[in-house]
This record gives C-alpha cells, sequence and structure tokens, in this order.
C-alpha cells in the first residue's frame, strides 16, 4: 500500500501518524508532502518540522519519504498523488493552527472533491 499524507504541521502529523500506527506496515510506503508558501520562513520550518515528526514516528514503516512544497495545498496534494500513485491520501480535517475551527477545512473539502482515489481525513485533536 502507497499512502499520500497531506501535512501543515507538527500536529496535523502526529494526528496522521496516529492513524496509520494501526494500519501501515513494512511492506508499505509513506510518501509525506508539507505544504508550505515559499516566501513565509515560518511556515516552511512548521513544515520541515512537520517532515521531521513522520519520519520520526513513522520509523516502523517500509519507506517514508518527505517532500516540502509550495503552492495551493490542495492541488499540490492532488499533484503528489498523481506523481507518487498513492493508493490512498490521509489529510488532517483541518489546519493543525490552535486558531483553526473545528470544522472541515476549505483544503479537505477541496481533495475529497478533486481526488480519484479514497481519502482518509483524520481529525486534529485539541492542543
Amino acid at each position: 500500500m502507497h499512502y499520500l499524507v497531506g501535512t501543515d504541521s507538527v500536529h496535523t502529523t502526529a494526528a496522521i501518524c496516529d492513524y496509520l500506527d494501526e494500519r501501515a506496515t513494512a511492506d508499505d510506503t509513506v510518501s509525506v508532502v508539507a505544504v508550505a508558501p515559499a516566501d513565509d520562513p515560518t511556515a516552511r520550518r512548521d513544515a520541515d518540522e512537520a517532515l521531521n515528526v513522520a519520519t520520526v514516528r513513522l520509523a516502523a514503516v517500509g519507506d517514508v519519504e518527505t517532500d516540502r512544497r509550495s503552492g495551493t495545498p490542495a492541488d499540490v496534494l492532488c499533484e503528489a498523488t498523481a506523481d507518487c500513485d498513492a493508493d490512498e491520501i490521509v489529510i488532517g480535517a483541518h489546519g493543525g493552527d490552535s486558531d483553526t475551527t473545528r470544522d472541515v477545512g476549505a483544503t479537505a473539502r477541496e481533495v475529497l472533491a478533486a481526488a480519484d482515489r479514497p481519502v482518509v481525513v483524520v481529525p486534529i485533536p485539541d492542543l
């Protein structure tokens, strides 16, 4: 199985890793894509930290690939899914920011609408 993980924060990555802990095995591949604006150093740092969390938390998975990209998050995630031919997309319900509402966010809605394969939307616990 090949999972494509979309993240924007450590909190989102941790919630997704909790989900994958019970599913991903040493025979699987997880491609983790963090999307951050190219001109925002704080967002780029947060994205890099999110990727580091994935590498550590998913150490038992066969292959973990990480990539930080810029662009519109839903477009980037759909493109990354096609690039790696993932079997399943795993995203957070909303941004991992403490200021984010509890509703399903715009990126999750856009990915759900555009995806041509299963999408798992993981709840993000309160901080």
